[in-house]
């Protein structure tokens, strides 16, 4: 499973499927894969990490064989998309206590400002084969 970074996500989350949208417009060499952390790829791919049930609520990229979540899976994803996203990376100087608390700040509210789904987004045909089953 190590071709290329995987990133895990809240399938139901309107934040979340937002944000994979707008990493697969900006993956111009559709180096990302993708897995809701609801279906059976994801969970196939966790009971190999070393993250806690408290990270697996949260974005979970997987890259080089190495776990990364919350802010530094977001900052890490912004690194690997290169262009301007990288400049998000400069955060990464910022304390990670400080940085991942604005993330489950969010993450904690993110259902009431932004919405869920009843089920998972469904990829369109040309993107299905970046998805993970």
């Amino acid at each position: 499973m190590n071709k290329g970074p995987i990133l895990l996500f809240d399938g139901v989350c309107n934040l979340c499927d937002a944000s994979v949208q707008r990493v697969i417009r900006a993956d111009k060499k559709g180096i990302f894969r993708f897995a809701s952390l609801q279906s059976k790829a994801a969970a196939d791919l966790l009971h190999q990490s070393p993250l806690s049930d408290q990270h697996l609520k949260s974005v979970v990229l997987y890259h080089n064989d190495r776990f990364y979540s919350h802010s530094d899976a977001v900052l890490k994803t912004a690194h690997l998309l290169g262009g301007a996203w990288r400049l998000l990376y400069a955060f990464w100087w910022v304390p990670r206590f400080i940085r991942d608390g604005i993330y489950d700040w969010v993450a904690a509210n993110r259902y009431k400002w932004f919405g869920k789904k009843d089920q998972c987004m469904i990829p369109t045909p040309d993107l299905r084969s970046r998805f993970l089953d």
